[in-house]
């Protein structure tokens, strides 16, 4: 029992890790282990779904690409019976489309694979605490595309066919490539294989209407997506 006088230690969140890498989430734990009570893990979405409404955790760290529907799926599947967990996307991916699409399912923070242990505790802390959190550089333009939404002034959301004939996975393969990551290196952010890489920018280029990698960067810079 502590001594009388001494202040109760603060209650940790109980925290469900949703990542279909098991290195990652072994990785993640090790990383919030003494800040957070990790009661559960899956790497698809019909085992999370299940899961987390079993186990009800203060807060669901999630990837939103995954076997099954991605994280989006999760979060709108959950919230209809359990409201009261709250979500924060953890992902390899910056792209706008990724981030307002889980935001609009009702995650209450989106933060990218590049954050430090530390900052990452520290979000998930505030996320339990209500708050809403995001990387610095995606703050932007989730309030730009909230402003954008029918309703919220005049301006409506954009649209690119061009952009929008691309998957989500061929959309951050562009992305990167556009920024002049090799192959290997996108293989490596993404966690696939040189080939997967190889095929998905064959795809792109295809659909585009593009032959050379060059062109996709003017392509991707010109639509700001860089």
């Amino acid at each position: 029992m502590p001594a009388e006088g001494s202040p109760a230690s603060p209650t940790r969140p109980r925290v469900f890790l949703v990542d279909d890498h098991h290195l990652f989430r072994a990785g993640v734990r090790a990383e919030l282990d003494d800040a957070v009570e990790v009661v559960g893990e899956a790497d698809e979405v019909p085992a999370a779904v299940e899961m987390i409404a079993e186990r009800t955790p203060d807060v669901v760290l999630l990837d939103v690409h995954l076997p099954g529907g991605g994280g989006q799926a999760v979060i709108e599947a959950v919230r209809a019976d359990h409201p009261e967990v709250r979500f924060l996307a953890l992902s390899v991916s910056d792209a706008p489309e990724d981030v307002i699409a889980v935001i609009r399912a009702g995650a209450r923070g989106y933060v990218t694979k590049a954050i430090s242990g530390p900052e990452l505790a520290e979000a998930v802390l505030r996320v339990a605490g209500g708050d809403a959190v995001f990387s610095p550089r995606l703050a932007g333009f989730v309030l730009d595309a909230f402003a954008a939404m029918p309703g919220a002034g005049t301006a409506t959301p954009s649209v690119d066919p061009e952009l929008d004939q691309l998957s989500t996975r061929e959309r951050e393969v562009l992305r990167l490539i556009a920024r002049g990551y090799t192959y290997k290196e996108v293989a490596r952010e993404l966690a696939i294989s040189v080939k997967t890489v190889e095929s998905h920018v064959s795809a792109v280029l295809r659909k585009l209407q593009l032959s050379t990698r060059h062109q996709l960067a003017r392509w991707a810079a010109e639509r700001r997506l860089v």
